[in-house]
């Protein structure tokens, strides 16, 4: 068989996944609309059962579920796993329409609210109409998200008085009218203030709301969360069980740790989650690793080895693929949009992908589109041997980073062919050059930001300049190569890393110098403030294109002082990019239609005499000299085989005004 050449692991070796086909001895049919259905019946075609927890309680290896349209409020506890790739336990929608399991109840019982002070409305004659709903004690037996707050108990680290407490002690519970979430205030007085919005009372059993416009909840369908998951075993590491074309809606669960997800593998190894729908989860959306640091490892305990495919994870509050110690992990296709809406950052596991330490997996053509305060994909410590291609990383909204890679030291991990677009970071209050002619005015008072001490702050202040916003940030992590990359308008840096060698503990691993990173035929444009930010001279850059970059683009850290370079100084005084190129043209991604197109640039920058000719910029992209391909990926963008030579960047090679497609997914399994 023919290697896949954009499945090569950093060491060399091809990710091969485990699953292959798989045969089922029993079908169980679940279809509450058929006239027949009950939870007593045999479960065939002709008798279907009512309820997917039932058929989860039967399943057992071998057996394939097939779940007829319609909405379940229920959570699915499988009381089994598989027992190997070719015996599992299959989950799978039957065709026929929509599966959604939600973890809410509708409720149509309200009154209007009373016994509260109001706050006033400035230049508004009427008063505003706040309703308010009873909980139903039945409906929330065991568990009431109403009654507990975001945080859980061991997020003690957190540097309280730094940090907006507001989101991690508002309560699990949300509240959705006609699908769409009301937004969850602090104090009764703001709903005045804020249509469109909820609030609880202190012991969790009356929730008051106002609607957009003032309207009457008896026109809409109102649904308040009541469930912590939708699909998760309570008992841990049940495994070889696929789950297929399932929608989880409306969970509740708190803030990670523990990982919960509104689907859940609970610790257990091999499973797959495919073409699966996650949407508006209070906090995680998947978890597939050990769910907390806490958990004893066995020690023949396999973690991960779990594919997910084809999902796709919309508008979840803090992580939205979450794993530790997740090894092997295949994660292709996805589309993840939306997270990080509970501005939980801080609470160090918000992002679109969140791994720690895993150890050769494969995370390609997925799609990270407006992510909000946290990272598209962050692995988090002692990850080693992984690959990071063909993704998208899109419109990180007061974005860090778009991918951090954290405390990794002891083994490369790859990042190549991948598109990173508007990263937009957080800046200070000073203007910033992004362009000939553009700045940006930052959003945050220098002053009011508290210098925090070693790496631990979230800010990563630096002098009077871009606070963050880089496309790839390496803290404290060694042998890290980026090659053949897109960057574009990343607010701060392309690259940006800095050691942390007072990480360093004997049984931890949580430390590295920021030392052999290779950064090999990429494309920058139109960084803020650097295209790449080395740590220290230990490093290496070539065949890279610097596209409309502002001055002292190219930059060393220590030893002190800082030097900022261009590409001359750069080749001259550290011998990099000795086949480097610089450019000024015009690049526009359109972030919905997934689309990159290049073309000449509109203005020129401006010169002093003479300096035009000693810079030598190519205006134009498609005047850009081959450059030698770099072998650890001999695969472009789009999956196809490298000559020789190649242009920097994701593509083979550019045409100006042609408009490329670069949604990389596979749509069809």
């Amino acid at each position: 068989m023919k290697k896949d050449i954009m499945s090569v692991l950093p060491d060399g070796s091809e990710f091969v996944s485990w699953e292959m086909p798989c045969s089922y001895d029993t079908v169980i049919h679940v279809n509450p609309a058929h006239k027949m259905s009950a939870d007593n019946n045999d479960g065939s075609s002709e008798a279907p059962l009512k309820t997917i927890s039932e058929a989860a309680r039967r399943a057992v290896a071998g057996t394939k579920v097939v779940i007829h349209q319609g909405t379940y409020r229920e959570c699915v506890r499988p009381q089994a796993g598989g027992e190997g790739p070719e015996k599992m336990v299959l989950y799978e929608v039957a065709g026929d329409g929509d599966v959604v399991i939600k973890a809410s109840e509708e409720v149509t019982e309200f009154e209007k609210s009373t016994g509260w002070i109001m706050g006033e409305i400035e230049g508004e004659e009427k008063t505003p109409i706040i309703w308010c709903h009873h909980l139903n004690p039945e409906q929330f037996k065991g568990y009431n998200p109403f009654c507990a707050v975001n945080i859980l108990h061991d997020r003690l680290f957190i540097e309280y008085d730094k940090t907006d407490m507001t989101p991690y002690l508002n309560r699990r519970g949300m509240v959705f009218c006609d699908g769409k979430p009301l937004v969850q205030v602090a104090l009764y007085r703001q709903m005045t203030e804020q249509p469109g919005s909820y609030w609880v009372e202190a012991n969790g059993q009356t929730i008051h709301f106002r609607l957009e416009n003032d309207e009457d909840p008896r026109m809409h369908t109102i649904e308040l969360t009541c469930r912590e998951q939708c699909f998760a075993p309570e008992i841990p590491f049940l495994s070889y069980i696929h789950v297929k074309g399932i929608t989880c809606a409306h969970a509740a669960m708190g803030a990670p740790v523990p990982q919960r997800g509104a689907l859940s593998c609970m610790r257990g190894h091999h499973w797959i989650i495919e073409n699966c729908t996650i949407d508006w989860s209070n906090a995680v959306g998947i978890d597939i690793g050990n769910e907390c640091w806490h958990h004893d490892i066995l020690p023949d305990q396999q973690i991960g080895y779990t594919i997910i495919r084809g999902c796709h994870i919309k508008d979840v509050g803090v992580c939205g693929i979450a794993g530790l110690f997740a090894e092997h992990v295949l994660i292709e296709d996805n589309l993840i949009e939306g997270t990080g809406w509970q501005k939980m950052e801080l609470s160090w596991e918000a992002a679109g992908i969140k791994l720690h330490n895993s150890v050769g997996s494969l995370f390609r053509r997925n799609i990270f589109k407006r992510t909000y305060r946290a990272d598209h994909l962050w692995l988090d410590c002692g990850n080693e041997n992984n690959r990071i291609t063909q993704n998208l990383f899109l419109d990180g909204i007061e974005q860090r980073e778009a991918v951090f890679i954290e405390c990794s030291r002891d083994e490369t991990n790859l990042i190549d062919n991948n598109i990173f677009w508007n990263i937009e970071g957080r800046v200070d209050t000073y203007q910033v050059i992004i362009g000939p002619g553009r700045r940006t005015k930052g959003r945050f008072d220098q002053e009011k930001i508290p210098k925090e001490p070693g790496s631990s702050g979230w800010y990563k202040l630096r002098e009077h300049d871009v606070v963050n916003g880089y496309g790839v940030y390496g803290e404290g992590t060694d042998h890290l190569y980026l090659s053949n990359n897109f960057f574009g308008k990343c607010r701060g840096s392309g690259y940006f890393a800095k050691p942390v060698s007072f990480r360093m503990e004997q049984d931890m691993m949580r430390g590295g110098t920021g030392r052999d990173t290779r950064i090999f035929n990429n494309f920058f444009y139109e960084c803020g403030q650097s295209a790449i930010t080395f740590p220290t001279q230990h490093n290496e850059a070539e065949n890279n294109c610097y596209a409309n970059q502002p001055s002292g683009y190219l930059r060393v850290m220590y030893p002190e002082p800082e030097v900022c370079l261009d590409l001359k100084t750069w080749k001259e005084f550290y011998g990099f990019d000795q086949n480097g190129q610089t450019a000024w043209v015009s690049v526009k991604v359109d972030t919905e239609a997934y689309t990159i197109t290049f073309d000449e640039a509109a203005k020129k920058p401006v010169f002093f005499r003479g300096q035009e000719k000693r810079i030598n910029l190519i205006d134009n992209a498609e005047k850009l000299k081959p450059v030698s391909t770099n072998t650890l990926t001999a695969g472009d963008f789009f999956g196809e085989a490298r000559g020789e030579q190649s242009f920097p960047g994701p593509f083979t090679s550019i045409e100006n005004k042609k408009v490329y497609s670069i949604d990389p997914r596979k749509k069809i399994y």
